[in-house]
């Protein structure tokens, strides 16, 4: 077996192992530790708020003001030793009560923000373009993966436990990231920088492109099993499972844009905009449950598609030394996404209703698309792809 397959294959290996761990079992904390508040620790609607919001603050945080600061060296040991923080949470969260469950979830925000730009960056260290893009969707697959096993997981350990025993259940999981991050690919360069990154044509490209999808999949990641409810009176069990199919075909979008990795993504894009759109302006008008799982499953698309071209442009757009900062400021402005669309989402449903809130997501979801194709639609370097070029040149800042 040739050298080069050797190489993408063992990538391969700990990049889904090592994301199918973090992934499931961020999923299952950020899923469960506003249950375990409410529930067990008998804190207010207000409060579970809160104590959601600081993970993702934390996170923030280390993404956008310390990741991309720090060497490839450095960032390698706090990689590892994220995990081991990862692993003691689930312990913490096991005995937590009412005042050090706010430890552990920062803990739990830091511990993601140092894991999740490095693991991106690691998937885009092959050489090859061909290869590396396909290693950027198998990525993308993995999270997919771990989005319809880990909450299947979870499911059935709630059948026979408690939300504290949930998190010394997924140990195992935890285990398995904590053995693999030690053997995770890290940018083997010493003039690593952060210095003009945001200004970066690539970057840019992929923060519009991501904001055409995530505006309105951080509102259904929090709302959709209550639209569910009160909008078709179905139980919450059933009101959950609209999730089940859509990260189904989000999972078979990203397995065929492994095996074919796209080289022209400027129409997928926009195809894959369309869809979004379109989705979003049926809701005031589904009338059924069956058609409200259909506009689900269609929307699994644009978030299969949507993701891996949103990263592979920083792939194209970035030299090896800017990519670990570019993956931070990326991964950073998502997590503000999911911070800031829900609270402003859940303060508009008061006022219309859940039907007209998601039908006028549309609106920031077509001026990013506008801004993006107006202002680098003719850039060839992020939508075409030149597989004859072993590196791809950063792209410089527009003045």
């Amino acid at each position: 077996m040739e050298k080069k397959n050797i190489s993408f294959i063992y990538l391969a290996i700990t990049v889904i192992i090592m994301t199918f761990s973090m992934r499931a079992t961020n999923n299952m904390i950020v899923t469960t530790v506003p249950l375990l508040a409410k529930i067990d620790l008998g804190f207010s609607r207000f409060l579970v708020g809160i104590i959601s919001a600081v993970i993702y603050l934390f996170t923030f945080t280390v993404t956008f003001y310390i990741n991309p600061r720090l060497n490839s060296r450095i960032r390698r040991h706090l990689f590892i030793g994220a995990n081991f923080a990862i692993l003691f949470s689930l312990i913490a969260y096991y005995f937590a009560n009412g005042i050090t469950i706010w430890a552990i979830s920062a803990l739990a925000g830091l511990a993601y923000g140092i894991m999740m730009p490095n693991l991106i960056t690691s998937s885009t260290l092959l050489k090859d373009q061909k290869e590396r893009e396909r290693l950027i969707s198998l990525y993308s697959v993995g999270l997919s993966l771990s989005l319809i096993l880990g909450p299947t997981i979870e499911y059935y350990i709630l059948t026979f436990v408690n939300y504290r025993d949930v998190f010394l259940f997924f140990m195992p999981v935890v285990v398995a990231g904590v053995i693999v991050s030690t053997m995770i690919k890290f940018p083997d360069t010493k003039n690593e920088t952060h210095a003009n990154v945001m200004k970066n044509d690539g970057l840019k490209a992929s923060i519009l492109t991501i904001t055409t999808y995530n505006v309105p999949f951080a509102a259904l990641s929090v709302f959709l099993t209550l639209y569910a409810i009160a909008r078709f009176h179905v139980s919450g069990a059933v009101a959950y499972s609209p999730y089940i199919y859509f990260f189904s075909v989000s999972f078979l979008t990203r397995i065929a844009l492994t095996i074919h990795p796209l080289k022209h993504i400027k129409i997928p894009l926009i195809i894959s905009i369309i869809i979004t759109g379109l989705s979003m302006m049926m809701f005031p008008f589904l009338t059924t449950f069956t058609s409200f799982l259909l506009v689900m499953m269609v929307l699994g698309i644009p978030h299969g598609s949507i993701f891996p071209m949103s990263t592979i442009m920083i792939a194209r757009g970035t030299t090896i030394e800017q990519r670990s900062a570019a993956n931070s400021y990326f991964m950073a402005y998502n997590n503000v996404l999911f911070m800031i669309i829900p609270l402003v989402f859940g303060y508009i449903v008061k006022f219309i209703g859940y039907d007209y809130s998601f039908f006028i997501l549309i609106v920031p979801v077509i001026f990013s698309a506008l801004y993006l194709f107006k202002r680098y639609g003719s850039n060839s370097t992020i939508f075409i792809s030149n597989r004859k070029v072993p590196r791809v040149n950063a792209i410089p800042a527009r003045k």
